[in-house]
């Protein structure tokens, strides 16, 4: 497995992997990885012959009191897990090498609509810093497919704008959330939190599956969102939204709606959880 640091020397890496006709799949992630990354390595395999995992923190999408410099950066670890799951290519960048004249000059990605509402209003600017970096990545690999995890939905469908507005070449994949036995979706931020907030946390789940059994059951979207938010808050959450959407447009869904996805992110103490549901109504 390569470990590779500057984009000349990837470039050069993939070069001589194309012309050998071999295509390439991309897992961009920001380290600390646990079994959700690692599925999505897995995963990649059975889209190209040779895997890319990028580690890169990017603090274009971090917001002025996020927590940037606390986020664990754990590469020896990380390399460990990625050459058992058969990973070909580490890249883990510098910040001056991704960024080279500073993020108050870069060329910003910003994709309208679909980044305004959910997270986009609680992390501003953060959907931006995702559709730069992983515009920036996809032009260092030039990927053939590039693969992300469903538990970041919204982070998901930006970056499908992303693609098919700038007419980029590359598939993408979404691969299902990774959960612990209490339901509780995996997240480099689980770390954060206590033995008891960690059992408390696993309720986000269990709420959203919840609120999906009351609208295939015909409740009212508004009465599904209180109900919802109110039992969070009985377990100690801190609600930041609890939205029934429209799966594609991630617009507020009407009643007529059919193809929908709760997306929840919600505070247990002083860490910031997000999780997602899609539901299918009949018709």
């Amino acid at each position: 497995m390569e470990l590779i640091h500057s984009i000349t020397e990837l470039r050069q890496f993939l070069q001589t992997q194309r012309a050998a006709g071999k295509r390439i799949a991309l897992v961009p992630t920001m380290g600390n990885l646990h079994a959700g990354h690692i599925r999505l390595v897995e995963e990649a395999r059975t889209h190209g012959e040779v895997v890319v995992c990028t580690i890169f923190v990017n603090p274009m999408q971090f917001g002025a009191n996020e927590d940037l410099d606390a986020y664990p950066r754990t590469l020896q670890d990380d390399m460990t897990k990625l050459l058992k799951a058969g990973c070909d290519c580490v890249f883990a960048p510098s910040v001056a090498e991704v960024y080279p004249q500073g993020l108050q000059h870069q060329t910003v990605v910003s994709v309208p609509g679909i980044s305004a509402r959910h997270c986009g209003v609680s992390r501003p600017g953060h959907f931006d810093g995702v559709a730069t970096v992983v515009s920036k990545l996809f032009n260092m690999v030039e990927p053939d497919t590039a693969l992300f995890g469903l538990k970041d939905y919204q982070q998901f469908m930006v970056i499908t704008k992303m693609v098919t507005d700038l007419c980029m070449a590359v598939q993408l994949v979404g691969v299902e959330t990774q959960r612990e036995a209490s339901g509780l979706a995996l997240s480099s931020r689980n770390g954060y939190l206590s033995a008891d907030e960690k059992l408390r946390a696993a309720t986000l789940y269990r709420v959203l599956q919840q609120s999906a059994e009351h609208l295939r059951s015909g409740s009212a979207i508004a009465e599904v969102e209180a109900q919802a938010k109110a039992k969070l808050q009985g377990v100690g959450f801190k609600s930041d939204y609890f939205t029934v959407c429209h799966a594609q447009t991630l617009e507020p869904a009407l009643n007529t709606d059919i193809d929908l996805v709760i997306l929840a992110a919600a505070w247990m103490g002083k860490t910031r959880l997000i999780d997602n549901l899609r539901v299918q109504l009949a018709d």
